[in-house]
């Protein structure tokens, strides 16, 4: 059993959880995830994670409830326990690899989404850590969807915006990157996206406009987390790739975000039927006594 020592909102839906789990506290690296299991009756919940303490133990985990499993994560308590917790799984950031010497002459840029800013931040902390300070574009709907501010402003240039223009600016993370390279001279060596897919997409779209090679964080739907399923299957160039073993990080311009995003909504019928099972508990398959369950 894992103890969950930490568990707290930090946005409207969106929980944070610091979990005992010194074996893979000690040996991730950013851009590394999880596989979490909540009880025998809950999925295994892949999740990226969002900073480490080697020393303490601690992992964070940020997630936002959206199917069954996810609900009763929600519902944890500190104190709490999961019954499962496995990792670290896939391969660290690429950027973890290199010479820290050589990356101090990088110009790095973030664009991170929603909750995608979760498994920013990690990035960015290491690399301020071995004395590199990226510019990091955070875009979220609205103000209260807005995390980590005060976290990622420590660690980079942090630059917010918001679809609804609620906070510092209004716009998406694309027209924020295309007025710091058109408008105010920022040129950039890479650009690193990490957010829904569709966002992730534009990004590329945008960056190979301006010629900044990409890389981005898939994030399928995964099962076991060992490349045996076949759930996170990729197309990448003209190779098939799977983001639980060969990934998360991918480069963007690779990526096959279409087939991506079809394979996506072919497992999203399953998940609304567990989620609905989950909510209407008893009564689902008719024990109201009203709506005839499933005939």
């Amino acid at each position: 059993m894992y103890k969950i020592l930490r568990a707290e909102m930090l946005a409207a839906n969106i929980y944070c959880m610091d979990v005992l789990a010194p074996r893979i506290a000690k040996h991730c690296l950013p851009g590394q995830f999880i596989i979490a299991k909540v009880d025998e009756y809950s999925e295994r919940i892949p999740l990226t994670i969002c900073d480490y303490d080697g020393e303490k133990g601690i992992i964070t985990i940020v997630f936002q409830p959206i199917g069954a499993s996810t609900q009763r994560m929600k519902e944890l308590k500190q104190g709490d326990s999961f019954m499962d917790f496995v990792g670290p799984l896939g391969q660290p950031s690429e950027l973890t690899k290199e010479d820290p010497e050589e990356l101090k002459k990088k110009r790095i840029v973030f664009v991170g989404g929603g909750v995608g800013t979760a498994p920013v931040y990690p990035q960015l902390k290491w690399l301020h850590e071995h004395g590199v300070t990226a510019d990091a574009i955070i875009g979220a709907r609205s103000k209260d969807l807005i995390i980590l501010e005060k976290e990622m402003s420590a660690v980079s240039n942090l630059y917010l915006t918001t679809d609804d223009g609620s906070y510092i600016r209004k716009g998406m993370g694309t027209d924020v990157l295309r007025d710091l390279v058109q408008n105010q001279g920022k040129q950039y060596d890479l650009c690193v996206a990490i957010g829904p897919m569709i966002m992730m997409k534009f990004v590329c779209l945008l960056t190979k406009e301006l010629g900044i090679p990409t890389i981005v964080s898939m994030n399928p739907i995964m099962v076991d987390g060992t490349g045996m399923c076949g759930a996170c299957r990729l197309v990448v160039g003209d190779e098939v790739k799977f983001a639980c073993v060969d990934g998360p990080e991918f480069d963007g311009h690779k990526v096959n975000f279409e087939l991506a995003m079809k394979r996506m909504q072919m497992y999203k019928t399953e998940e609304g039927r567990k989620l609905l099972e989950y909510q209407e508990g008893d009564t689902h398959h008719g024990g109201c006594g009203h709506c005839g369950g499933e005939k």
